[in-house]
């Protein structure tokens, strides 16, 4: 006796994830996916995580089942801080769909660009949630990939006008620079700070992998919110005390705070905050739950993890779409019975 052969699983590329999904999809599909969340819905277990000999580098394992849509997968990234400067991502990776009716691999997909996209996509959800109205200046600490999508994200959330950056490295930030102000059309200026670049801002999105803090409390102008994509790790934070304390904080999962976040538990460790100072989660302000931000001078902060429901919107969205287009290779795997 045998098993019916099932559809090819659908293998897509880092260039075609990109043309795929869009910023502004994948902040809808991320609103309802916090949503979802929030209702109870769907499954988000903590990553699971190994460390390369000599701190060079980590391979994680992300699994999970998202509510609305359905999509069951996993992501299997690795994450190596020593591709900067190089032609390579720090994240690498692939995504792996799986239906729902028999367990069959439907598609595989380069986990670098939809991490990219979700990441930034998650960052333009909560800006949309809890910046001011009127934001228009803009501060992105970090160069990078994540630097890139940022920008993209905070301009669909936000009337964005100027532009400042910042990451060590004077090349990375004037190329940076350059090409985003040809890319989107709006002015973005290369400063010699994180300080330079904070004051002042209505937007603060940090993007980087310092291990230790790259924006001060002291440095946050009331009113100003703040994205922290760049730290994933219990270890490493980019935000001081200063700055966590003085914010009202919303986070994508609480468990994953308690958990993984740096930038939480750090500031908890020292006694300057507890758990307590985590207002709620991105899906309880979607489901009118939970209020946003309060009033015009406050400083809120969404604390960001990245979760594997997200990527698996994504990646869901991004295989309906290849189907529909008939874009990517597919090659038949799924084991049958004989």
């Amino acid at each position: 006796m045998s098993g019916q052969p099932g559809p090819d699983t659908l293998v897509l590329t880092q260039p075609e994830v990109r043309r795929l999904l869009p910023m502004r999809a994948c902040m809808d599909l991320l609103a309802e996916a916090f949503r979802s969340l929030g209702r109870g819905e769907g499954i988000n277990p903590l990553r699971s995580a190994i460390r390369l000999p000599g701190e060079r580098g980590v391979l994680g394992l992300m699994p999970g089942m998202s509510g609305s849509p359905e999509a069951l997968g996993l992501k299997v990234v690795t994450v190596f801080p020593g591709n900067h400067g190089t032609p390579y991502d720090a994240h690498q990776g692939l995504v792996v769909l799986f239906d729902t009716e028999f367990g069959l691999p439907t598609a595989i997909l380069d986990a670098s660009e939809v991490t990219s996209i979700r990441t930034a996509a998650a960052s333009g959800v909560a800006t949309e949630l809890l910046a001011r109205e009127d934001s228009m200046d803009l501060a992105i600490i970090g160069s990078g990939v994540q630097a890139r999508t940022h920008l993209e994200a905070m301009i669909e959330a936000r009337p964005i006008q100027r532009v400042r950056v910042y990451s060590p490295t004077e090349a990375n930030r004037n190329a940076f620079a350059d090409m985003e102000s040809a890319r989107q059309g709006i002015p973005v200026e290369p400063v010699d700070s994180a300080e330079e670049a904070s004051r002042g801002a209505d937007i603060i999105c940090t993007v980087t992998s310092s291990r230790e803090p790259v924006l001060k409390g002291e440095w946050i102008s009331p009113g100003t919110h703040i994205n922290a994509a760049g730290s994933s790790v219990k270890s490493t934070r980019e935000l001081d005390t200063e700055a966590v304390a003085g914010s009202r904080l919303y986070v994508d999962r609480r468990e994953s705070t308690l958990n993984e976040a740096g930038d939480f538990l750090f500031p908890k460790g020292e006694g300057a905050i507890d758990d307590s100072h985590i207002v709620g989660e991105l899906g309880e302000i979607l489901l009118g739950e939970l209020a946003g931000r309060e009033s015009e001078g406050e400083i809120t902060l969404f604390k960001s993890l990245g979760l594997a429901v997200e990527d698996l919107v994504s990646a869901h969205y991004v295989l309906e779409r290849a189907r529909e287009e008939g874009v990517g290779v597919s090659v038949p795997l799924g084991g049958l019975r004989h």
